[in-house]
Order: structure tokens, then sequence, then C-alpha cells
């Protein structure tokens, strides 16, 4: 019987956590891939149905001085959230009465689990105190938000209850093969239920393995402090800070 045969690209692999140069078994995998293969699924479809630990992240935010609210999608379970994307976007009407209204922040950070509440757990509230560390002190912010049943499009009615100029959501993205802790961020200007995805500002892959939180945090302060001063978000706002190279540092207000 053949021995496992090593494709040419392997060495490649050292560089990225995708599945290239797997080499072959005759003609399928060798057992060594096909074995994380069906771990990698496993994770990201654990990742997909895992609970939302609310209680661990707010205790890190109060940990930090901060005082977060608590609010739920219209999507009473998971599995009908998994269903029915539509209810995660639509709030609670029993959550309604628990954001403040009238106080017109400059900015509402919520954290959503989205489809990997493991994302949000080792990721969430890191990378919201770095963002609210690099922002303007002149700002108003409002107390973060914890959404269970999240979507993105959650963020909207949150925002505009909340009569923030700024909304920005952190949520667990959709698992993958090669990452199912994977946290995406999603800023909008003026939130409003009917906003689309073209209103909507992302920086995604938000991990140890993919954006640092630390070089995210960089990157979507910027992001936000762009928006604040031209008054837009989505195909509207361009990002011209470039890459990240360099340790994160403190931001200038961008020009109007």
């Amino acid at each position: 019987m053949a021995g496992d045969v090593p494709h040419p690209i392997a060495a490649l692999r050292r560089f990225t956590a995708a599945r290239i140069g797997l080499g072959r078994h005759g003609a399928g995998l060798p057992t060594a891939a096909h074995l994380d293969f069906a771990e990698a699924h496993a994770r990201a479809r654990d990742a997909v149905h895992a609970g939302f630990d609310v209680d661990a992240i707010a205790a890190a935010l109060e940990a930090a001085g901060q005082a977060p609210l608590r609010v739920s999608s219209a999507a009473p379970d998971r599995a009908l959230y998994l269903r029915r994307p539509d209810l995660g976007r639509q709030l609670d009407p029993a959550s309604l009465p628990l954001l403040p209204a009238g106080g017109a922040p400059d900015l509402v950070v919520v954290i959503g689990d989205g489809l990997s509440a493991h994302a949000a757990h080792c990721y969430g509230a890191e990378t919201a105190l770095a963002i609210l560390a690099l922002l303007p002190r002149a700002w108003t912010i409002a107390p973060p938000v914890l959404a269970t049943g999240a979507r993105v499009g959650l963020s909207d009615p949150i925002g505009a209850a909340m009569g923030a100029r700024l909304v920005l959501m952190l949520i667990g993205e959709r698992p993958g093969l090669s990452a199912a802790d994977s946290l995406g961020a999603y800023l909008t200007f003026a939130p409003r239920p009917g906003r689309t995805d073209a209103d909507r500002n992302c920086v995604s892959n938000i991990r140890d393995g993919g954006l640092a939180p630390a070089f995210a945090a960089v990157k979507i302060a910027g992001l936000l402090m762009r928006a604040h001063a031209l008054g837009l978000s989505g195909v509207q706002l361009k990002d011209d800070e470039g890459l990240i190279e360099a340790e994160p540092g403190p931001l200038a207000l961008p020009p109007r």
C-alpha cells in the first residue's frame, strides 16, 4: 500500500493556517490531515451552538470600570436564532426599557455572541477596552451593551434607542475550518432600523492568529474618529490609514 506522499508546497504551511500542501495517501488524504479536518469541523460546529457567557464578559468590563447593560434579541433560543436570522436583528421588546434614552452619546459599543460566542469570550472585552482607551476624552461614551442572540443588525435598534451618533458591534464571526474564534467589528454612523451592510465598515479576523486585538483597536478607533468627524460610514467612508506595521500608539483626530 502506498505511503504518505508529501505535497511539493507543503513547506509553505508554516506561513498560513489554510489547508494547503496536505499531501496524499493513495487516492485520499493522509490520516493526520483527515483527522485535523474533522477536529476543525467539530470546533466550528461547537462554536456555532455554544452559549453566551455574559457574566464572564461583564466581569472583565466591570474590572476596568465599565458598567455594562444586558439585552437580548427577539430570538428566544439558539435553535430559532440559527433558523431565523431576522430575529437576531430585532431587539426583544423587554430589553428596550433597559437602554437609557435621551443621552445622545457619541458612541455605544455592543458585544454580541453572533455565530461564535467563543470569539466574544476570548476577545470581546479586551478589544472593546483597547478601543475606548484610544478615543478622544471629549467623547461621551455610553455604557457597553452585551447582547445575546445577536446579529450585526441588532446594533441598529440598540444605537437608535440610545440616540447614539455611532454604534460599534463586536461580534463572533461565522466559524471557518481555519478559525472558530474570529471576532468582527462593525461600525455604523447614525444607527437606525433599516440600515444595510453598505452603511457599515467592518474590521474582521480579530484574534491571536489574525489581527491581534491591540492592533485591531488602532484600526477601529481610527475609523470611528473619521466617521465621527465626517458624519458618515459604510461605502462612503474610506480607510486611508493603511497597514498597521508599528506598535499601537496615540491617534490624532482625522481631518475633515
